[in-house]
């Protein structure tokens, strides 16, 4: 072979091999389970003709007819326009399952996120550590994981779960910021046939590791349909992120809608007139910001609150709002891990928070204890305080108790706080507060009266303790507002907060209660 063309032909030849390392048989494999191959799944997240890949003649030395690719395709690419880094395991080699080749291959792509400071997304379809390879996979799921962490909250990681991942397969897509998944795909620590050898239980695949199983956990933040919603909520989700933590978010279609419109005014009519009566907040929520859009994050778990990305005046915001339709609003242990992390996700890529608030408090009960309520409750506290990024509050309703606190109040450190005439803000409600304070009073009363005397006495209190007046009053609250304003309101206040900085004491870190 000493002639350029005779070289030429051989690239061809090893190029067309490494497009399908597995030959035929990899490609009846995706025929069976019905499922793209790894470099058309990059093609499917990222703008057409756009991928470049790195490494694809990488494969194994040292081991007789190893496969090209090594088990995952890594390369960059763009997003609307934007530069991204991507990696696929490819479920034909070796099932993607992890070895020293493919381990290297991951890491240059995180190295080079790291170097020009872009998202990294990975698309995970993986069996777990290569048994054969013993050790040495396991040094490189290590290796994987001492590369995540420094490019967490530097850039935004993303990963997308395709199949059954399993062991260190799940480690590291855990540890990035965001994680979705298909319905048909499965997670888990251990397998059902290993985890009924080693422990006994016999246990199904959906019931171990299926994905409203593992959403509803908190460990999926979005599931989707099929692998093309999959691409598509992640290319939306980009939409709403800055490359690093030094860049600012696209800025899109600033401007509109600068006077109060039609669905502003019927904000006016949206809340119901009895205080226990239910609404959706999304209602709320399309009516607040820019076009009707919102980008939910984390829809199945934690369902009392409600977190996820919109836009003010064209600019990014990541929103917190109870959910009335769902424990009247109130918040658990589940709901504030869920928006801990959004939080925390927020404040890392610089995007102001604005929090929308009907909330009876926190859930008491045995259960809620047993499970850490008041640790994982005080990580909400701890999330909000510590994010430095503008952050609006809006009371719709309710803002009772350890709610009122947790939810964006202005001791907390908001930076503008509004409230609706609708807004009640006191300790407790009306029932509970005159059940408390008037308990005795009623108990005196003949049997006759009593009915009448305790709705004499919450309809007292409604009137002159649980109203927004008394936190304007005191400067809790900046602003009593008109509903209909409310879009206009938070567009002022954030271009009032844009240039906002707060500068930190030096530490090492801080102590997160976990």
């Amino acid at each position: 072979m000493n002639t350029t063309a005779e070289k030429l032909a051989d690239l061809r030849k090893k190029l067309e091999l490494a497009q399908e390392p597995a030959g035929e048989a990899g490609v009846a494999k995706r025929a069976k389970k019905g499922i793209p191959s790894a470099r058309e799944r990059i093609d499917m997240l990222l703008d057409p003709g756009s991928f470049v890949e790195i490494g694809a003649l990488m494969r194994n030395p040292f081991i007789k007819d190893s496969l090209y690719g090594d088990g995952v395709v890594v390369g960059h690419g763009l997003v609307d326009g934007r530069p991204v880094a991507v990696f696929s395991h490819d479920q034909t080699v070796y099932g993607g399952s992890v070895g020293e080749i493919f381990g290297r291959k991951v890491s240059a792509v995180l190295e080079h996120a790291a170097k020009i400071g872009c998202p990294v997304v990975g698309i995970q379809d993986s069996g777990g550590a290569r048994v054969q390879e013993a050790v040495v996979s396991l040094a490189w799921y290590a290796n994987l994981a001492l590369l995540t962490e420094p490019l967490s909250g530097m850039v935004p990681q993303i990963s997308i779960i395709l199949g059954n991942c399993a062991g260190g397969a799940v480690y590291q897509p855990i540890n990035t910021d965001v994680v979705v998944a298909v319905e048909s795909a499965h997670m888990f620590v251990t397998g059902p046939k290993v985890l009924k050898e080693v422990t006994g239980e016999d246990v199904s695949l959906e019931e171990l590791g299926g994905v409203y199983n593992q959403a509803e956990y908190g460990n999926i933040h979005h599931v989707a349909k099929d692998e093309r919603d999959a691409f598509n909520w992640v290319r939306e989700y980009l939409s709403f992120m800055p490359l690093s933590c030094q860049e600012q978010p696209p800025v899109i279609n600033p401007g509109l809608e600068p006077e109060l419109t039609d669905t502003d005014r019927e904000l006016n009519a949206i809340m119901p007139d009895s205080d226990n009566a239910g609404y959706d907040m999304h209602e709320i929520l399309l009516r607040i910001f820019d076009d009707g859009d919102f980008h939910e994050f984390g829809a199945a778990s934690g369902k009392n609150i409600i977190c996820g990305f919109a836009r003010v005046d064209g600019h990014a915001v990541g929103v917190v709002a109870n959910q009335p339709l769902v424990y009247a609003g109130s918040l658990d242990a589940r709901a504030s891990d869920k928006a801990s992390h959004f939080v925390r996700l927020c404040d890392a890529f610089d995007l102001p928070l604005v929090y929308v608030v009907d909330t009876p408090g926190f859930m008491p009960g045995v259960e809620e204890e047993k499970v850490g309520v008041i640790k994982r409750g005080g990580r909400l506290l701890f999330a909000f305080v510590e994010a430095t990024v503008p952050k609006v509050t809006v009371v719709v309703r309710k803002s009772y108790g350890g709610g009122y606190a947790a939810m964006g109040s202005k001791q907390l450190g908001a930076d503008i706080n509004l409230a609706w005439p609708t807004a009640r803000i006191a300790v407790m409600g009306a029932e509970s507060a005159v059940s408390l304070i008037g308990g005795r009073q009623i108990a005196a009363a003949p049997e006759d009266q009593r009915d009448a005397i305790r709705k004499q006495m919450i309809d007292f209190y409604n009137a002159t303790v649980a109203t927004p007046w008394v936190a304007a009053e005191r400067g809790y609250v900046d602003a009593v507002i008109e509903p209909a304003t409310t879009r206009l309101e938070i567009r002022r206040a954030m271009k009032l907060l844009r240039d906002k900085k707060l500068q930190r004491n030096p530490r090492k870190h801080h102590l997160l209660p976990l």
